[in-house]
């Protein structure tokens, strides 16, 4: 069953698209299909776990073996990656399914449906790795379907731009994931997880000189560990690629970047756990990144008017919540975040994506408005959505990002008093520009010129029915497995796949606080609704007398700007350089273009002697006897 789960989405990706001219739909039937078999048996080996604790390490083959250097490829079955693969297959399943109607119009589905199922296999080769390496190639390979699928519509030049960008931003946070995993290697002597987990201890107060400083060497691994994951799940400075990566179509924003591939930090965080355990300074940093990516983003999310790119920065926000979470070393509350994440932000995109398909990819919330009525299930599916990202009561965001502050009040980390403060005001910023979207999407007046409000319409009940299986985890993931990873019972849940040195008890957690976030989450609404929908004017006016701060939230505090004078137009420059004066102006002056000007000129001097005439060829034929001659004598 586990070689099933990983290797069925690899088999529909194939399959699929090889056999696209059997019969109409064969790519799509047969990727969801297989996808959908990999997640009716996660969600068996995840009740296994949880039932009667069946976990196992499956070798497939051994794949490198050099000297003490031993890598295998292997299926690697513990609660954490049991957890991930029900996120994985499940929230893939729906978007395949959903892809079916969304991408019915467009040429290329089989290449698009193949796409998804082998980015599908990436991520699930990446969970369940017990070796670094593996998980490096799962790294590579989500990276490397996240730009074929950003970048799916080729012919639009924006869509190429934001696919180029996701690379190389990523490019820098998988060198540091690399230089990581060099270091474990040159330390530990290994790169299997279980035996660099043991050999922890030992090294935790090994020192070394890093470019003429003294570090800890558990404190520099895990720095360079957290880059990658700084990378991959968009966290501030490394975050720039994750808005713009909007550019693909939908179902690849629900599957990689809300549920999935953004989430890969997360999970590598948490997954080694034994080893940041050991560094508070590693930790430390985790702690800070996090929350400055989370009231950064949730900042940012306040005035942008495109639809998918204020989800986008909502979900840069949570991934904040779920990094300082995992640096105050609520490792499981991290995971559980992660959890219930999948399904409302997975809802929340899909949704849009109807919204989309509705106005004919109309994109801006400004442009929309007063459609309630016409699109009545995926209002409704909105809504669930937008209640359990801000936490409304009861729902699943509310017991996990409300668990998150709660441990960093309980917790006695260097900057868990920050982490609550900026937990419950980030969760504010949360229920304001969620409402803001939800309120301009459907509420009001209509206001889109383009497209008239009869011929807005429901989407069909093959994009529906995701939207449905989402709203009923949005609602009950939070409330059923509230227990199982957070709760009494989440030491026997997660036995030694985490590691909690200093184990934060889940007690004595003031009244103050329990009611203090859900208050102003629900007091939002009201006010949302008032300043977007009744009285817009006041904000209007507020908008002109604070312009210049308007302007820095809207440029998202100019991150881009910075990075294009410090390093897109240097290193322009110096390309520009190099290309005009060594390669034109050197190695293709002297090199081919140089001899071929030579040949032509010897070739048009010699062509002169071509006349026609006999004397002119007796002439010719004298002058290379005498130079034979001369030859013959002086050798």
């Amino acid at each position: 069953m586990a070689y099933a789960i990983v290797f069925l989405p690899l088999a529909g990706a194939l399959i699929g698209y090889l056999g696209k001219n059997l019969i109409k739909n064969f790519a799509e039937i047969t990727t969801s299909f297989f996808v959908v078999m990999s997640a009716i048996f996660s969600i068996i080996v995840f009740w296994k776990g949880i039932q009667n604790s069946e976990y196992e390490n499956y070798l497939i083959f051994e794949w490198i073996s050099s000297g003490n250097f031993v890598a295998n490829w292997s299926i690697n079955i513990d609660p954490l990656s049991s957890v991930m693969l029900i996120v994985i297959t499940f929230i893939s399943a729906l978007v395949h399914i959903y892809s079916i109607g969304y991408m019915s119009h467009d040429p290329h589905k089989p290449r698009f449906m193949s796409y998804l199922s082998l980015f599908t296999f990436s991520m699930l080769s990446l969970v369940v790795s017990d070796n670094f390496l593996q998980l490096f190639f799962g790294w590579e390979g989500v990276g490397l379907c996240s730009y074929l699928l950003i970048g799916f519509w080729y012919k639009k030049e924006t869509a190429n731009d934001a696919a180029i960008k996701a690379f190389i931003v990523n490019r820098v946070g998988d060198f540091g994931l690399a230089v990581g995993i060099f270091l474990i290697f040159f330390y530990f002597g290994t790169i299997n997880f279980n035996e660099i987990f043991r050999l922890v201890p030992q090294l935790s107060e090994k020192q070394l000189i890093f470019l003429g400083f003294d570090f800890n060497l558990i404190t520099l691994i895990c720095l360079f560990l957290f880059i990658g994951a700084m990378g991959k799940s968009a966290q501030f400075l490394l975050h720039t690629w994750l808005p713009d990566a909007m550019e693909g179509p939908t179902p690849v924003s629900a599957l990689i970047h809300a549920a999935t591939m953004v989430t890969a930090g997360v999970f590598l965080v948490v997954k080694c756990s034994p080893i940041f355990e050991y560094s508070k300074v590693a930790l430390n940093m985790v702690t800070i990144v996090g929350m400055v990516t989370a009231i950064f983003a949730a900042s940012v999310a306040l005035v942008q008017n495109d639809i998918k790119k204020i989800v986008a920065y909502s979900t840069c926000s949570q991934l904040g919540y779920m990094f300082f979470a995992a640096g105050i070393g609520a490792y499981h509350v991290a995971m559980f975040h992660l959890f219930t994440h999948a399904f409302f932000k997975a809802l929340l995109f899909l949704g849009a994506g109807s919204v989309i398909h509705a106005f004919n990819d109309e994109q801006d919330i400004r442009n929309m408005g007063g459609i309630r009525k016409k699109l009545p299930f995926t209002y409704v599916a909105m809504l669930i959505g937008t209640l359990a990202l801000t936490g409304f009561p009861f729902l699943s965001g509310f017991y996990s990002k409300d668990a998150i502050i709660e441990f960093s009040y309980l917790s006695e980390a260097s900057f868990s008093n920050y982490a609550v403060f900026i937990g419950v005001f980030t969760a504010f910023l949360t229920a304001i520009y969620s409402w803001r979207l939800f309120f301009k999407t459907f509420h009001g007046t209509y206001n889109n010129k383009k497209v008239p409000i009869e011929k807005t319409h429901e989407s069909p009940i093959i994009m529906l029915f995701p939207l449905f299986l989402l709203s009923i985890g949005a609602i009950l993931a939070g409330f059923l497995f509230k227990e199982t990873f957070i709760g009494h019972l989440n030491a026997d849940f997660w036995q030694s796949s985490i590691l909690f040195l200093d184990e934060i008890k889940h007690e004595r957690v003031p009244i103050w606080l329990l009611y203090l976030t859900p208050v102003l989450v629900i007091i939002s609404i009201p006010i949302s609704f008032y300043y977007f929908v009744l009285n817009p004017n006041i904000l209007e006016s507020i908008k002109k007398t604070n312009f210049p701060f308007y302007n820095f939230l809207l440029n998202k505090w100019y991150i881009d700007e910075i990075y294009e004078t410090i390093f897109v137009k240097p290193a322009k420059r110096i390309g520009s350089f190099f290309w005009k004066k060594g390669d034109i102006g050197t190695i293709d002056r002297f090199g081919p273009d140089g001899i071929s000007k030579l040949v032509k000129m010897i070739s048009s001097k010699a062509g002169r002697f071509q006349t026609g005439f006999i004397y002119d060829y007796a002439f010719v034929m004298l002058i290379g006897l005498s130079i034979l001659l001369t030859y013959l004598i002086l050798t």
